[in-house]
């Protein structure tokens, strides 16, 4: 347990900006919201609205709802050109994950709902195995898993609420090696888990009959790390296995949102949401007592300054029902980045990102509903000059392709 949690800190904070979203994000999580490029607040109309937006739940179709996706998660190679020399050109590996996420509702209690979701929402995985790359980031993997029993209820027919419990598990992996200074090497290796938890509320506002406008809000969860950890250095007794901690935020995020049904067919969202970066400043990793090997404690022990900012991003997204069981959905968002140009890395070449997703729903019985969404994650080329990195990370994109089943009873 306490392992994790030492990868955890140093993941999810140093590496977090390869995932889809600003930092560690994964917004999308079911069909709808890949297909509608994480815009998915205010119109929510599936077993989904239980993660998204609970308020939500209260203007669903009374009977019980349940939905299963799963998401395929490609993260292309990140090339890496240094202004220096080719020497420390790389290339990351290539990633493929699996991600399964469950949503479910319950009946309509007199305006009472509960619901329930297991999802991803955050995580990444980082390999570089070219020397120069390889010295700060042999390894990242960062997984997130979040159940979110939720309850709503309906105010009036104008207005609804919403409030959950989250409860997140993190299991989390660190690996570097290389030189850090002529004829110095130093290597880590850590890995482990933990348990934290936080809550989330909603609003849901229908003023006039085709309007809906909706604020949420996920807190921040603040993980406390502590673990175990084996760091190696070639200059003098260069050995530590032992235990280690450090404290991290999970950063909160609040959306606002609005949705329009200019049609009986047609509905139209834009969305908001901020995701505040900005409690982390720096990692600071601590054991019992200060690593005495100098190289030791520059490369693992001394503060790392962060300084991340809070970031914003904007999602416009549609769907259309064509009233032959067929509903097309379409959606395109910006993602703004928290890092700095100061303190990108290997562990994080991100960038601000521009985002496409389309997908389709069939509704196959009376109960039964089949979709399929996709989307495309294209970050933005960037040069940088800090004290580690002096060239450009190119090539750095996503795609995810997500499948589900939905039946209401």
């Amino acid at each position: 347990m306490r392992s994790t949690l030492t990868v955890t800190g140093l993941v999810l904070l140093a590496a977090s900006g390869t995932a889809l979203a600003s930092g560690y994000r994964i917004p999308e999580q079911s069909v709808n919201s890949t297909a509608r490029a994480g815009g998915y607040v205010a119109h929510t109309p599936g077993a989904d609205a239980s993660y998204f937006n609970p308020a939500n739940m209260a203007w669903l179709d009374p009977k019980a709802q349940i939905e299963a996706n799963a998401t395929w998660i490609h993260l292309t190679s990140i090339e890496y050109t240094d202004s220096r020399t080719s020497l420390y050109h790389g290339d990351s590996e290539k990633e493929n994950f699996l991600v399964p996420t469950l949503f479910a509702v319950s009946p309509d209690y007199n305006g009472l709902r509960a619901g329930f979701s297991f999802t991803a929402p955050g995580g990444l995985s980082k390999r570089w195995q070219d020397p120069f790359p390889r010295t700060f980031a042999e390894e990242f993997t960062l997984k997130i898993f979040e159940f979110n029993p939720t309850v709503s209820y309906r105010i009036s027919d104008k207005v609804s609420i919403g409030v959950g419990a989250r409860a997140v598990f993190v299991d989390g992996k660190v690996k570097s090696a290389g030189q850090v200074a002529p004829d110095v090497t130093a290597a880590r290796d850590m890995e482990g888990d933990t348990w934290e938890a936080g809550y989330n509320l909603a609003l849901s506002v229908r003023p006039v009959e085709r309007l809906n406008l909706s604020v949420t809000y996920r807190s921040e969860v603040d993980l406390g790390v502590e673990g175990d950890a084996t760091l190696r250095t070639s200059a003098g007794p260069g050995f530590y296995s032992g235990d280690t901690g450090v404290e991290i935020p999970l950063p909160a995020v609040l959306a606002v949102a609005a949705s329009y049904d200019f049609t009986d067919q047609l509905t139209v969202e834009l969305a908001y949401d901020r995701t505040f970066w900005s409690d982390y400043e720096y990692l600071d990793f601590t054991y019992p007592a200060p690593l005495t090997n100098p190289v030791l404690f520059m490369a693992f022990d001394s503060a790392k300054d962060k300084h991340w900012e809070d970031s914003d991003a904007l999602r416009l997204s549609a769907e259309y029902d064509l009233q032959n069981r067929f509903t097309l959905m379409a959606g395109i968002a910006y993602d703004e980045t928290p890092a700095p140009e100061s303190t990108v890395g290997f562990e994080l070449p991100d960038s601000d990102a521009i985002i496409y997703a389309f997908g389709v729903r069939y509704q196959a019985t009376d109960a039964m509903q089949l979709g399929v969404g996709y989307l495309y994650d294209h970050k933005k080329s960037r040069s940088v000059n800090n004290g580690t990195v002096h060239g450009t990370f190119d090539e750095s994109a996503a795609h995810l392709l997500t499948v589900g089943l939905a039946y209401s009873f």
